[in-house]
This record gives C-alpha cells, sequence and structure tokens, in this order.
C-alpha cells in the first residue's frame, strides 16, 4: 500500500514537472527566422506564422499602419490593420499571415498581415 502511493506521487511529480517545463514552450509559441521565411516563401505562404523583432520604418494613420521588423536576419513588412504601427525602435513580436509576393533576381517581396501583436 505505501509503495503504491510513493509510485503514484512519483509519477505525479514527474508529471508536474514535465508541465512546468513545456509551459514556457506554449506560451512564447515558438517564432520563424524572417530570413527562413524569405528563403522559402512559397512555404509558409498563406500560413500562420510568428516573428519578433525591432521595428523599423513605421507609419500609421487611423487605426492603420505597415512596419518593418528586423529580427537580425532580415526585415519583413507588417500590415497592421487595427493596431495602427508601433514606434520606431520598439521591441515587437508579431503573429500574423505570411503573405508571399514574389521572388525575383533573388529578391523577395512578402508581408506579414498582422493579427496579434505582443511583448517578446
Amino acid at each position: 500500500m505505501k509503495k503504491t502511493r510513493i509510485q503514484l506521487l512519483a509519477i505525479g511529480v514527474v508529471l508536474l514537472l514535465g508541465v512546468l517545463v513545456a509551459l514556457p514552450a506554449c506560451k512564447g509559441g515558438g517564432t520563424t527566422s524572417i530570413k527562413t521565411l524569405l528563403d522559402d516563401p512559397s512555404r509558409f505562404d498563406k500560413q500562420t506564422v510568428r516573428i519578433a523583432g525591432t521595428v523599423e520604418e513605421g507609419v500609421g494613420v487611423g487605426g492603420y499602419g505597415t512596419y518593418h521588423v528586423d529580427d537580425g536576419t532580415g526585415k519583413l513588412w507588417v500590415v497592421s490593420q487595427g493596431g495602427g504601427s508601433p514606434r520606431n525602435g520598439a521591441k515587437v513580436g508579431v503573429e500574423g499571415e505570411f503573405r508571399s509576393g514574389f521572388t525575383l533576381a533573388g529578391m523577395s517581396a512578402a508581408a506579414l498581415m498582422e493579427k496579434k501583436r505582443y511583448t517578446p
């Protein structure tokens, strides 16, 4: 009887530790590097992805906005349809639908349609 309780307690502790280790991964959800997105844009086209980086060249009017996010591997335009544009230099995380425009002479035109913005 005592041995069974100890075994159940041990299993409970192992499960709890597993949940605690996995919890941060669920919160962050992971990000995709901009280089990865731009290296193979058709693979991610119309897929929901998350990026994180520094805002550059932001412009916003009336709740709408567009801005570059630089994650150190590349830059990607983000289009916001209600959240405006964060200030230049702000650290942001963005979840949205990746849209591949075209690839020509080694350059890719693409954008992320913002669904959710968060602080990384």
